[in-house]
């Protein structure tokens, strides 16, 4: 993401525009984005037209239009974002109070206007902006007949490829069938990882299965390499790290990230810091239960003793649509490193933020211990969108 221009008041009300240059960008753009904000984008819009003789005739135009925020409309897998509202401004071709969609595109800016630019949204944009954040992880998880290839950016697990091939068992006397249809699963593998992995970008390209079959795959993989002079495989060689792996199911992931050799090889990137993160709290929560703390209320009430050391928080919460119930995540968010305390911000597109939303959202690691807290009154603000 490009930052073009930025004002913002003494208020913290202003505008920002900004210039999408990966699909990446297009998720840390939703996080930006509420209903009731101004969005001013080129877009295409379909106008009619009449002739001197009167016969009515269409066309496509493209113009920029400056829109209030209705809907807001992310595909997590495509990463594309649409955002319908009305027109707020004067424009020869779209009336004042009109409805139109604004998909917003690659390389093509856009600015975002806000009432109240808080300190969760300004934080995301620097994230957005800093290209040291880009240490990308490509992840293969597998087993016999099954493999997942997953990328993991800083913001989000994306499912690039899923390849299945029936594997038929060995059979006494002759095994030609199996290897066969081994041979075909691996070559599948092979050109998954080569259509959707810019070595370019990845740093570490995590292999992982139960038993040998990523050794077999390994050997396969650089034995084709060899023969089909695949350089960019040869040259790459040393980003593959092989992992073990209970499945070939993307959920493995997150014991792929735990593992320690794994942690020290990424430990450059937000996602294995957020896994680590959150496998401290639950050995807290199980060791020292009176310094683990979940759910809103109880973590507020531990922030307002100054006893947080580490806020869990999932980004989710921060997309809640009502005014009052994000200002008060923010507001804790705030509170915690105003008393010297660490927020991370786990994204709801990793596997470990998936974790936490489990956990209402928000969780923390305490400095000292806090005896159980009693039970806070009904809580309805914390429920997500």
């Amino acid at each position: 993401m490009k930052l073009l221009h930025k004002d913002i008041e003494k208020d913290n009300a202003g505008q920002v525009t900004l210039m999408p240059e990966e699909a990446e960008d297009m998720w840390h753009t939703y996080n930006l984005l509420q209903i009731g904000d101004s969005l001013m984008a080129s877009t295409i819009r379909k106008v009619q037209t009449e002739s001197s003789t009167g016969s009515v005739g269409s066309s496509r135009v493209r113009t920029t239009l400056c829109v209030c925020v209705d809907t807001i409309d992310f595909d997590s897998q495509a990463c594309q974002l649409r955002v319908k509202g009305t027109n707020i401004q004067e424009n020869q071709y779209v009336k004042m109070g009109a409805y139109h969609t604004i998909e917003l595109e690659l390389n093509r800016k856009f600015t975002l206007a806000k009432k109240i630019w808080d300190s969760v949204v300004l934080e995301r944009i620097e994230q957005a902006c800093d290209p040291t954040q880009k240490a990308d992880v490509a992840a293969v998880v597998m087993q016999e007949g099954l493999a997942n290839l997953v990328l993991v950016t800083p913001a989000m697990t994306l499912l690039r490829a899923k390849v299945e091939v029936t594997i038929p068992r060995k059979r006494r006397g002759s095994c030609t069938q199996h290897e066969k249809a081994l041979d075909r699963f691996y070559e599948a593998v092979m050109q998954g990882i080569l259509r959707h992995i810019n070595f370019d970008v990845v740093k570490c390209i995590l292999v992982a299965s139960p038993g040998f079959v990523k050794d077999q795959f390994m050997a396969y993989l650089f034995r084709e390499a060899v023969r089909q002079d695949s350089k960019i495989l040869l040259e790459n060689r040393p980003k593959f790290m092989l992992v073990h792996s209970s499945s070939g199911h993307k959920y493995s992931l997150k014991e792929i990230l735990c593992d320690p050799a794994v942690t020290a090889r990424l430990s450059d990137t937000k996602a294995a810091g957020e896994v680590k993160a959150l496998e401290d709290f639950y050995k807290m929560l199980q060791h020292e239960p009176d310094r683990a703390f979940y759910g809103l209320a109880h973590v507020e009430k531990a922030s307002e003793a100054l006893a947080i050391d580490i806020l869990l928080i999932s980004d989710k919460l921060f997309r809640h649509q009502d005014v009052t119930t994000r200002s008060r995540y923010v507001r804790l968010v705030d509170n915690v490193r105003d008393n010297g305390g660490t927020v991370r911000i786990f994204s709801s597109l990793h596997v470990s933020g998936e974790q936490l939303t489990q956990l209402s959202g928000v969780a923390a690691i305490l400095r000292f211990p806090i005896a159980d807290l009693s039970e806070p009154e009904d809580d309805s603000s914390s429920d997500e969108e």
